[in-house]
């Protein structure tokens, strides 16, 4: 869990709920712009959170029982984790807002959410924030201490101990304790020798019973095949390793080594989670963008991180691969009332022939709707939708031992009811779309080891590791048609 930013608003109470001070931490934000990527709202001046807070919590305007921005029927209030219109009604938002209020003391704080931003996840299914309320409980705490309303010097003297004090419990924006009661200033929060590891606040809980440690590597790749001299095929892969740490102990260490053949292409573009610890700057260097440096890391690559409960991703990253799985070319043409189908897919010889499924679908958009369909497979199986002018070619879970299948024959449309419409597909230009998944096989050659993953704590962990190669919007067009060309991916 990481914090983008922590506001303490202090205001005065009555019909203009004027705030009498408000301060916001950007040592804390800091974290959250280097972390939280694609997911970073940018945070308002200053002046505008205490506003938006003291109206949305209902400390404003009293002789204004009906507020449009916060009373409006499409506006669901959730407290203590609310949502702060930036731009009123259709503009930007920032959510969740976790509050808590004491007296007229007002803290707040903005969580990192990594998931997408609709539909939103519901609220108890987020760690980040149960965490994130124990981080604000604690800071209360701290600020007001057992009696629940200090006196204004006493006040000021530990808000301007926090700054010092979150350095140590929440050091650039990832909360490791909670600050101390009272106002007392840490000497440290690192346990003693000798002692009990204390749990940290935005740790909910910790894992009991048996030790098990998965991780799992899934590449996706993706392509756009022409079958043109003129065009060149461009092709992508992206890889997501995902963990899963079910290890006793309130802040057990694992390491995950990554590791690629001799002749592997080095990795690139590599993001890590929050929860990794230290990592050699070299990985993080190589970028797609950037020419192809042969000196660039090759690994192996080890994160050593602190995991939290729940499944998260640890790393990604991508890698430029000589040749796609599988090379196809795609052949239709018009003649008469119907069209002539040719289709050849190759496997590649570096590619393992064993698919969870493998699918070839071969859509016809702006037609009127199937007649009769005389088309052969070489290997594998036809299914025919006639109402969605569909051709499902099954060809399961091998190739031929020739590493080709074809597809060829003929499609004729009768009647006059229309089938499904594609506004990229018109004319002759039309393509076959790839699905398929390979257990046990990466297009890069990465992999994790079982015994180069490092679990320190007092049981011993069983470890689980799998890789997997899955399609992702892998086309091949038309060659006889005017396909649309791409220069590009972008990493997801």
């Amino acid at each position: 869990m990481s914090i983008r930013a922590l506001w303490v608003v202090s205001h005065e109470k009555g019909e203009s709920g004027k705030v009498r001070f408000s301060r916001r931490f950007p040592t804390v934000e800091f974290r959250a712009k280097s972390l939280a990527g694609s997911h970073y709202v940018a945070v308002p001046e200053d002046r505008v959170i205490p506003q938006l807070l003291l109206t949305e919590l209902g400390l404003v305007d009293a002789d204004k029982p009906y507020v449009d921005i916060r009373d409006d029927c499409a506006h669901q209030h959730r407290s203590p984790a609310v949502e702060l219109l930036i731009d009123g009604q259709g503009g930007k938002t920032l959510w969740p807002v976790l509050t808590v209020t004491q007296g007229t003391l007002i803290l707040a704080c903005l969580p990192l959410v990594e998931a997408p931003p609709e539909p939103r996840p519901p609220l108890p299914s987020l760690a980040s924030v149960s965490q994130g309320l124990a981080f604000l409980s604690g800071l209360q705490d701290f600020l007001c201490g057992s009696g629940g309303k200090p006196e204004p010097d006493v006040l000021a003297s530990r808000l301007g101990a926090l700054p010092s004090v979150l350095l140590q419990v929440c050091p650039l924006g990832r909360p490791l304790d909670i600050p101390p009661p009272s106002g007392l200033v840490p000497s440290a929060v690192a346990p003693s020798p000798g002692g009990a590891q204390k749990q940290p606040a935005w740790k909910a809980g910790v894992h009991r019973g048996r030790a098990v440690v998965s991780v799992a590597l899934t590449e996706k790749v993706r392509s756009m095949q022409y079958g043109k001299s003129s065009r060149q095929d461009i092709w992508d892969v992206y890889g997501v390793v995902m963990c899963k740490c079910e290890v006793e102990g309130v802040l057990p260490n694992v390491t995950v080594t990554l590791t690629l053949p001799p002749n592997g292409s080095p990795l690139q573009d590599i993001l890590v989670h929050p929860c990794v610890t230290s990592l050699d700057a070299s990985i993080l260097t190589a970028c797609s963008v950037d020419e192809n440096d042969g000196s660039a890391f090759s690994g192996p690559y080890k994160f050593p991180f602190s995991p939290p409960l729940e499944l998260f991703r640890l790393c990604s990253y991508t890698s430029q691969v000589p040749v796609p799985p599988i090379l196809g070319s795609y052949q239709l043409k018009a003649e008469e009332n119907h069209l002539k189908v040719n289709v050849v897919l190759k496997l590649h010889e570096s590619v393992k022939n064993s698919f969870e499924y493998c699918e070839a679908h071969i859509p016809f958009f702006n037609q009127n709707l199937m007649g009769s369909v005389e088309v052969k497979v070489s290997s594998g199986q036809l299914e025919v939708s006639k109402e969605k002018n569909l051709l499902v070619w099954v060809l399961g879970q091998k190739f031929p031992k020739s590493r080709e299948a074809t597809l060829e024959g003929s499609v004729h449309f009768s009647g006059t009811v229309t089938g499904p419409s594609d506004p990229l597909c018109t004319g002759l230009t039309a393509y076959v779309k790839l699905y398929f998944r390979v257990p046990d096989l990466t297009l890069s050659g990465c992999c994790v080891d079982q015994h180069s993953v490092q679990v320190y704590s007092s049981a011993k962990p069983r470890i689980v590791t799998t890789r997997e190669l899955v399609s992702s919007e892998y086309y091949i067009w038309n060659s006889t048609g005017d396909a649309p060309v791409s220069s590009g991916y972008t990493v997801l």
